[in-house]
């Protein structure tokens, strides 16, 4: 096996090389190129499309929980594009995380310096300019506005966050609403604020939103806390497996295509460490040693299980 799958050798040579495809689901879209024509299905069971239905039935949020790489993040995803909901609203969550957070972001401190810098004879006395202006819906906020279609609101990791955030929740959960304190002392009874992810405006009448469809929520967790009864209870409960032999094989054909000898020997490696040996594996990196083998430069075998199929949980240097 000679060296030549190597982009970089570090000899301090420049050189021009073939920049190399990326794996399918690494490939990003420019701005007015068109969306690949067929996504990726999202390989689930029976059992587990039956809960997904129920919360979606019933309203309710859907608690994900499993190892990482199970596919709960991407479960969001599949839901927003096969019903056509749009974007998925991604709410990231860790320590310092707050219901405030989600629900909206006012910059006060930008409104007060741009009031003083144009403060002038004719200006009102606090020089506040417009409001909405300087405040913006979290993804949560955005998720909860009154459409007739819901959005797809990704809560990620929600057991990293603090304590409290689950109960904190909870009155937004089942009341649908929230308001804004900034908003509703003020004389006007409607402000156009932006929302997350554009500079899209909406209007927000009495600093209450409203939603009135229940938005598609999708709570993941990695199963590193237990969350309050009163929050379970509200949830619909899913717990994605280790995908098995047989689901391995279809996800790696649905990605990269007709299984060869090589896929065939990986997924048994993949299987043997993660089953075998109990190593933290992701199903995406069986698709990475996979694409890696597919290509026409291929690193040698022995050097892709060392890197590629190395144990999430292996945090030695």
């Amino acid at each position: 096996m000679t060296d030549d799958w190597q982009l970089f050798r570090g000899d301090g040579r420049p050189r021009d090389v073939a920049w190399p495809e990326p794996p399918p689901w690494r490939r990003f879209e420019a701005p007015g190129t068109r969306a690949p024509a067929a996504p990726f299905p999202y390989v689930i069971s029976d059992a587990d499309r039956d809960v997904v239905n129920t919360a979606l039935l019933l309203h309710r949020p859907l608690l994900v929980t499993g190892k990482p790489g199970t596919g709960k993040s991407s479960l969001a995803r599949a839901v927003a594009r096969e019903l056509r909901l749009g974007e998925v609203l991604h709410w990231p969550v860790n320590s310092r995380t707050t219901l405030a957070d989600g629900l909206y972001h006012y910059d006060a401190v930008g409104r007060l310096r741009d009031a003083s810098m144009r403060r002038g004879p004719d200006d009102a006395a606090d020089g506040d300019g417009d409001i909405g202006d300087y405040l913006r819906l979290g993804p949560l906020g955005t998720a909860l506005l009154p459409a007739a279609k819901p959005r797809v609101l990704l809560v990620d990791e929600l057991d990293k966050g603090d304590i409290d955030l689950p109960n904190d929740l909870l009155t937004v959960f089942e009341e649908g609403r929230y308001e804004i304190p900034e908003l509703a002392r003020l004389k006007e009874s409607e402000v156009r604020v932006r929302v997350t992810g554009s500079d899209r405006k909406v209007t927000v009448a009495h600093g209450v939103v409203r939603c009135r469809t229940f938005p598609v929520v999708v709570v993941t967790s990695n199963g590193e806390r237990e969350f309050p009864p009163a929050f379970l209870r509200r949830c619909v409960r899913l717990d994605l497996k280790q995908p098995g032999a047989e689901q391995l094989r279809e996800i790696v054909s649905l990605h990269l295509g007709p299984l060869t000898e090589e896929a065939e020997r990986l997924i048994a490696d993949f299987l043997d460490l993660r089953d075998g040996q109990n190593r933290e594996l992701a199903t995406d990196q069986l698709l990475n040693a996979v694409h890696l083998r597919s290509t026409a430069v291929r690193m040698p075998y022995e050097t892709l299980r060392e890197t590629v199929l190395q144990s999430l949980d292996d945090v030695d240097a």
